[in-house]
């Protein structure tokens, strides 16, 4: 597994109709490095975000979409979603403000 940076585990918000819905329960939705782990992403949380605790992190790997351009056919990068769940007493993630 490669040395991973807690800045490099996560790689943006995601911004969707159903994640936005989540927020309101404490639970934010980022996609993240396709090599990170639970812990790695708990650490890289509380570490970016001060003032946040977090309670759980569920993460899923989705698989590539299908393209295809005349005969050619392939795929595209696989990537890893994390929810992550805060504690009720810890601070909200800044970057959500304004959305």
């Amino acid at each position: 597994m490669a040395n991973i940076q807690y800045y490099d585990v996560i790689l943006k918000p995601v911004v969707t109709e159903k994640s936005m819905n989540a927020m309101g329960e404490k639970k934010y939705t980022f996609l993240v490095h396709p090599e990170a782990n639970k812990t790695m992403i708990k650490d890289a949380v509380e570490k970016m975000f001060e003032g946040t605790e977090v309670k759980s992190v569920n993460t899923m790997n989705l698989e590539g979409k299908k393209k295809r351009r005349g005969n050619t056919q392939g795929r595209t990068a696989k990537t890893k979603k994390a929810i992550v769940s805060l504690t009720e007493n810890s601070k909200d993630i800044e970057i959500f403000d304004g959305l």
